[in-house]
């Protein structure tokens, strides 16, 4: 054992450049598959505690006032029913701030869906002016349990008194209305009332939709909500970043587990006398095997103890979201077993790559085997041949001679090398994405940055003379939004009308043509996955107990409503309905606008009749994914590093043989050293080259794909510039041939004794 420990010791001290960059490449790989699953856990727990704790509802039931909902109490599967509570719509404003709500009248504290207090104190029936805030509307409205909040348009005010977590949709600014608890004598006149199902079977939730609309009719449900969407808003963006960093934290592993691979074969090729004479005086084939074996495994297993104890040391602190999930995974039950099982599966992974390529060390024979003088790929070519007779150097014409004689080893060389080289060109794809969502909204399903609500005591045309006369305002196109149910009544999706023929509104259209013509829409993705539709059909669906049948002639990338929303014309939804007016407008500002000082602006004009919001834009939630992907391309470039030195010492020590004949013809030690350069440079060349044939296509499909299951819909990837993948393909081929100069210097100034002996 003693003298396995030195051998290895001896051979740490000769590639210590290579242990460090194992090193530290595990620890990132371990770091980044740690944060997802801190991610993942966080994405999914803090929701489902709530809806554990609250016996959360199943199904959310938007209806008419007159709607008999005492019929659901009879339907299989439902185990108990809650409500009906009456609601309301209303805006809330406190300190600047204003917010659209649903006021839903709440006498006691309900059995299914209970609102779980955070601060405060529930409704007291002796304050009939008290509300109780869902906790994002609270921090939206700045708000706090002895607060009064304005109805503005009114002279009525109410006092917090509690906030709340709840498990059913979350407030989105200009999208979802927040929650607001309070006595049946705060609603006023209700507009509608809801009520709450817990299924026995929460699988068959779209089934129990589907009873529960029957049994009502379809013309007295407005909305369908269910806990499946609630889920996947609570996890949005965190399960996003938590597949992106587990996506990247495989690629880089498999990455890491070749590039040890391919450095253990290159190293036994180079130490074959060693491990010869190392049998030759008693050591077995295990012992061998264990001697590499033991190297990496304690490469690997440093790495993964430092990163382990990193991430629960350090990991809270790190500022933004991903702080936030490692604190909250630190005290969910998985946090011990995780930080066990993740670290002990990369070091595992890695000692199955070392022990697959050491298994060829415990073969070598002890007696060394002649190596022969030529091998069939050493010939050189008849394009080589030509090449030297049109007087190319010949340093350039060997190098790539050398680079790519080798008929399986070549192959394999740039196959690793170019692994890390993909990753990184998808990473960069994932930035350039999220800055088209900055930098160019209209071509992502964003064309407007402003969202105004008018309330009644505002006409249509005083509305948009106020919105108009604003110099920073390009268009304002009037619209409305009401919900619907799809075909078959398990779920309500988005119908806009958005614009009018003779102005439309920008649609950043993915596929198909913009809706013209009479009844003709365009779609989300998530609306036609929803259906198992596609542009061409025709759809029906109902909004109250009216249909609505449309053409759909488009898909539209549409970030919002998980990609459920059908848009057409104003116009083509007044032929229904010629009464309907517009409930909302959405502003294109002219470039350069800053929305901030054109919401200030028009709020005040407004006179408090104007509710401004900014369009939510997607990117805004996944910027900490920039510094997840700068800590990606870090830990790729470390294993591209240790594939680097690898194929450079492969190549220096394939070359040990062909020196003599290389001085003999004439070379100089400056051209033999370029020989080498250049093959490690072609090398990188067509790794780069290679990266990036497949980089680029497989990005847009990885991003495309992830936009489809999200339901915004693909047509959102996009790709780095050229500029910015020609600097990637030439700092690697820089980076290996300045890698390659000083190795590759040392061994053509080598004596002519030393090689001999490796010539031998």
């Amino acid at each position: 054992m003693r003298a396995t420990l030195r051998w290895a010791h001896s051979d740490l001290r000769t590639h210590r450049g290579e242990a460090l960059f194992l090193v530290l490449a595990t620890a990132g790989i371990v770091v980044s598959l740690l944060l997802a699953t801190a991610l993942f856990g966080y994405a999914t727990n803090p929701w489902q505690r709530v809806f554990t704790q609250a016996r959360g509802a199943h199904v959310w039931l938007h209806t008419a006032p007159s709607a008999d909902t005492g019929k659901l109490t009879g339907l299989d599967g439902v185990e108990s029913v809650t409500g009906p509570y009456p609601t309301a719509s209303a805006t809330l404003a406190s300190r600047g701030a204003r917010a659209a709500v649903e006021l839903r009248g709440t006498p006691e504290e309900p059995s299914v869906g209970r609102p779980l207090l955070t601060s405060g104190h529930w409704l007291d029936p002796a304050d009939p002016d008290g509300v109780v805030l869902e906790s994002r509307l609270a921090r939206a409205l700045l708000a706090a349990p002895g607060d009064t909040l304005t109805l503005p348009g009114t002279d009525r005010t109410v006092t917090v008194l509690g906030v709340a977590d709840s498990a059913e949709k979350r407030y989105r600014p200009g999208e979802q209305p927040g929650l607001v608890w309070a006595q049946p004598s705060a609603v006023g006149e209700p507009r509608g009332r809801v009520v709450a199902l817990r299924l026995t079977d929460p699988e068959d939730t779209d089934y129990a939709v589907q009873r529960a609309v029957t049994v009502l009719g379809s013309g007295a449900v407005s909305e369908v909500s269910t806990w499946k969407q609630a889920r996947a808003e609570a996890q949005g963006d965190n399960r996003l970043l938590g597949q992106v960093l587990g996506l990247f934290g495989l690629g880089a592993l498999v990455a890491a587990g070749l590039a040890v691979h391919g450095a253990i074969g290159t190293r036994i090729r180079g130490h074959l006398r060693d491990i010869s004479v190392l049998k030759a005086i008693g050591f077995t084939p295990g012992q061998v095997v264990r001697v590499f074996l033991i190297q990496h495994l304690a490469y690997a297993l440093l790495g993964a103890l430092a990163a382990a104890a990193v991430v629960q040391g350090l990991g809270s602190r790190i500022p933004g979201r991903l702080g936030d999930a490692v604190g909250v995974w630190h005290g969910l039950p998985g946090h011990t077993v995780a930080l066990l099982v993740v670290p002990v599966a990369v070091v595992l992974f890695i000692g199955a790559t070392t022990g697959l390529a050491a298994w060829r060390a415990g073969r070598v024979p002890p007696v060394p085997v002649p190596r022969r003088a030529a091998s069939p790929g050493g010939r050189l070519s008849g394009a080589a041949r030509s090449a030297l007779g049109l007087r190319l150097p010949p340093a350039l014409v060997l190098g790539w001679h050398r680079a790519f004689s080798r008929r399986l080893r070549s192959p394999a060389t740039v196959a690793r090398l170019a692994l890390p080289l993909l990753l990184i060109v998808v990473a960069m794809s994932a930035w350039t994405t999220i800055d088209r969502f900055d930098g160019r909204p209209e071509q992502v399903g964003l064309p407007t940055s402003l969202t105004v609500h008018a309330d009644s005591g505002l006409t249509d045309r005083a509305a948009r003379t106020v919105l108009e006369d604003d110099p920073q305002v390009a268009a304002a196109y009037p619209g409305v939004e009401v919900a619907a149910l799809v075909p078959g009544q398990t779920a309500t999706i988005a119908l806009r009308g958005l614009g009018t023929r003779q102005d439309p509104y920008p649609y950043s259209l993915a596929e198909g043509r913009a809706a013209t013509g009479r009844d003709e829409a365009v779609a989300g993705q998530g609306l036609l996955a929803l259906l198992d539709a596609r542009v061409g059909d025709w759809v029906r669906i109902t909004v109250g107990d009216q249909p609505q049948v449309l053409h759909i002639v488009g898909r539209s990338i549409e970030p919002e409503n998980a990609g459920r929303v059908i848009s057409t014309s104003l116009d083509t939804l007044r032929e229904n309905d010629p009464g309907l007016g517009p409930t909302l407008y959405e502003l294109r500002l002219r470039p350069g606008a800053d929305p901030d000082a054109v919401t200030d602006r028009l709020t005040a004009a407004g006179k408090g009749h104007l509710d401004v919001h900014a369009v939510p834009n997607p990117a805004d939630g996944l910027s900490p994914l920039r510094g997840v992907i700068v800590g990606l391309i870090v830990v790729l470039a470390l294993i591209g590093l240790i594939e680097l030195l690898t194929a450079i010492g492969g190549t220096v020590r394939e070359g040990e043989r062909d020196l003599l004949a290389l001085k003999a013809i004439g070379l100089s030690p400056r051209q033999i050293t370029a020989i080498t350069v250049v093959s490690t440079g072609c090398t990188a060349l067509v790794a780069a080259i290679l990266a990036t044939v497949v980089g680029v296509p497989l990005a847009h499909w990885l991003i495309d794909a992830q936009g489809a299951s999200s339901g915004i819909g693909s047509g959102i990837a996009a790709g780095p510039s050229a500029w910015l993948l020609l600097l990637l393909g030439a700092a690697a081929v820089a980076g290996a041939t300045a890698l390659a100069a000083l190795p590759a210097s040392r061994a053509a100034r080598r004596r002519l004794a030393d090689t001999l002996s490796a010539a031998a």
